[in-house]
């Protein structure tokens, strides 16, 4: 089964995000469906001999891989497999059941294909709601993998929906120990230390089982596991999800802090924090305007004008941006005037002294 977490059925603590894989069986990918031959016709009647039939099903699934099986096992493990992907739970735990039976009968000594036997078994548990089950199951399976994760994780999901939460929070802590990056344990590490605090008061901790220590060579063996294309996707996924959570919170640290600086009358440093703000997210109409009021106390009022100019273009009907721009034109014709009336004053003064100039040098001259 694939790293996958589905939310633990039934109630106690069966909130949070959803989970990767723990429900998904080990399997190759699954084919298309399709019509049995010999299914029944338009009127009820089969289709025989050269007439119209339905298409065959993809039976190649059977025949994958299936670990140290024997034959006939691996099929029933694939025919689990594959009923569990399209929700048919009850008979993929009938499935599993068999190959683990018939792993008994055939004298198979194999114990991580028994674990993943009962690991998938407890999955069928998990989905139709029997924790009890489940967590046997996955008992069983981690006598024959110690610190196997997915049987782990099924465990504890099952524990955290009978609100066993002082066995959950175990298993949850066991499996971070061998793989950090399950998103769906921390959550739940938080939601179950909530309710142990409510619980047992500030003494929790004192009343938890013994967590295990998992040896570095699990967590070795685990890291150089193959990671399929499922698992680099989820995985990649979460990534990019923390990374936009990281950038949000940034950014709103940062127009908080902008708009602080703003009311103290600090505008050079407000436009800083704007101009981080937008680098984060150059979408951000109210951005440009906050700083467009910054630049009008400056005195920057072509750059104040541009900034309105990019909000406009975000939200055309935005007053605000109409407003700072049209007080931004104001501050450039002042300006342009004021710039104006000083070349005039300038040019004024330039002729006054050519004046003296030459008259002092005429009646020089003529003296």
């Amino acid at each position: 089964m694939g790293n996958a977490q589905e939310k633990p059925p039934g109630g106690g603590g069966g909130g949070g995000a959803a989970r990767s894989g723990a429900g998904k069986p080990e399997t190759p990918g699954a084919p298309e469906r399709g019509a049995v031959n010999g299914s029944p016709g338009e009127n009820g009647q089969e289709h025989t001999g050269g007439e119209r039939r339905s298409p065959a099903v993809d039976t190649g699934y059977l025949d994958a891989p299936a670990g140290a099986l024997p034959p006939h096992l691996g099929r029933l493990k694939n025919q689990g497999n594959h009923l569990f992907r399209h929700g048919q739970f009850g008979d993929a735990l009938e499935k599993y059941s068999q190959a683990i039976e018939g792993c008994a009968e055939a004298g198979v000594d194999s114990p991580e294909d028994l674990c993943i036997l009962y690991s998938n078994r407890a999955a069928c548990y998990l989905k139709d709601g029997n924790s009890t089950d489940c967590i046997q199951d996955c008992s069983k399976a981690l006598e024959l993998q110690p610190f196997s994760l997915k049987p782990l994780l099924r465990r504890a999901m099952a524990y955290e929906s009978l609100e066993r939460y002082r066995k959950a929070y175990v298993d949850y802590k066991t499996v971070l120990q061998i793989d950090t990056g399950v998103q769906a344990a921390h959550d739940s590490i938080h939601r179950i230390t909530r309710m142990l605090i409510e619980q047992d008061g500030p003494a929790w901790r004192e009343k938890l089982p013994e967590i295990p220590v998992v040896p570095l060579s699990v967590q070795q063996q685990h890291r150089e596991k193959p990671v399929s294309v499922e698992q680099a996707q989820a995985r990649a996924a979460r990534a990019a999800q923390e990374e936009a959570r990281r950038k949000e919170a940034r950014f709103t640290l940062l127009k908080q802090e902008g708009n602080g600086l703003v009311k103290k009358g600090q505008f050079q440093e407000a436009l800083k924090k704007y101009s981080e703000c937008l680098i984060l997210k150059p979408d951000e109409c109210a951005v440009y305007t906050n700083r467009a009021i910054c630049l009008l106390k400056l005195n920057r009022f072509e750059e104040a004008k541009q900034d309105c100019d990019c909000a406009l273009q975000l939200e055309p009907d935005n007053k605000k941006a109409f407003y700072r721009r049209a007080l931004a034109f104001k501050g450039l014709q002042v300006a342009h005037t004021h710039t104006h009336t000083h070349t005039h004053k300038h040019t004024a003064l330039l002729f006054f002294f050519l004046v003296i100039f030459a008259y002092f040098t005429v009646n020089v001259l003529c003296f």
